[in-house]
């Protein structure tokens, strides 16, 4: 099975694949509307995590996410907004790593700030402001989830 890599397709025009050249034979615009239709959405985002049960307890009984079950060898499995959270200890030394950024999505930035760090969790910004959009204010705070991975929480000011 070939892994195509599609990072910088749309402004090259190329596709590049795991074990070739760049094969510029398709439009950005060919690519753009064939990724379309293929990709549906994000359903799972993965966390590797160091100790498993203190990650569930953050995630459930912190964050307050819908947990939904556990699997072998180690994984729990959370429901939120739609996407099911999947947190595993990773098999593998080079699966080990933190995660990408989650902005987990608020209406009061301020109330869960203040109820998360009431709570212990280990915020790396406090709320701020980060752009001032024509129809909104863009609002972040960046925190630490227990196995050291950066997370944010984010807010849509109208």
């Amino acid at each position: 099975m070939k892994v195509i890599l599609v990072a910088s397709m749309l402004f090259t025009g190329a596709v590049a694949s795991a074990d070739g050249p760049a094969l510029p034979d398709r439009s950005a615009r060919e690519v753009a509307m064939a990724a379309s239709t293929d990709i549906l959405g994000v359903r799972q985002i993965a966390i590797t995590v160091r100790d498993l049960d203190r990650a569930r307890t953050f995630y459930r009984d912190v964050l307050g996410i819908p947990f939904l079950f556990d699997a072998p060898p180690q994984m729990a499995f959370f429901e939120v907004g739609g996407i099911r959270l999947l947190l595993g200890v990773a098999e593998k030394p080079e699966q080990e790593h933190h995660s990408s950024i989650l902005y987990f999505r608020t209406e009061s930035i301020e109330a869960v700030h203040e109820r998360l760090a009431a709570a212990g969790v280990t915020f790396v910004e406090a709320p701020r402001m980060v752009a001032e959009m024509s129809d909104h204010q863009l609002w972040l705070a960046l925190f630490r989830d227990t196995e050291g991975n950066t997370m944010a929480l984010l807010e849509e000011r109208r």
